[in-house]
């Protein structure tokens, strides 16, 4: 099976060695996403709401550029520098699957020690091009 990566500038630019997602037959797998606006390069930390909005911008810019939507998410992975910020993740998180017709992903959420740039939310995800 050939790999094919997906780049866009419409979000941020890996800061390691990895890449913004990879196309796996019918299986697109997108790299975990931070708060980084692709724009300016700065982090979106004014709250935990406005980070989430940015990783779930940043997530649909690659999308996008695969030509897919948040409807062709079949899994994602949330990590948290503190679980305490669980509902109010969901509170942006949701309003990215409000399509009643289709369910939302199957998902993790985890409480991790820590994360790229001190960032409080990281999201990963895997869509399915059917």
């Amino acid at each position: 099976m050939s790999k094919t990566v997906v780049y866009t500038e419409n979000a941020p630019a890996p800061i390691g060695p990895y890449s913004q997602a990879i196309w796996a037959g019918d299986m697109l797998y997108v790299s975990g996403q931070i708060a980084i606006n692709p724009i300016s390069g700065e982090l979106v930390d004014d709250s935990i709401e406005g980070e989430v909005r940015q990783v779930m911008e940043n997530i649909k810019a690659i999308l996008d550029e695969a030509g897919l939507t948040f409807n062709d998410i079949i899994k994602s992975s949330i990590f948290l520098e503190d679980m305490d910020n669980f509902n109010r993740v969901n509170s942006i998180y949701a309003l990215y699957f409000d399509d009643d017709d289709i369910p939302p992903p199957a998902r993790e959420c985890v409480e991790v020690s820590a994360l790229p740039k001190d960032v409080n939310v990281e999201i990963s995800v895997i869509a399915y091009r059917g």
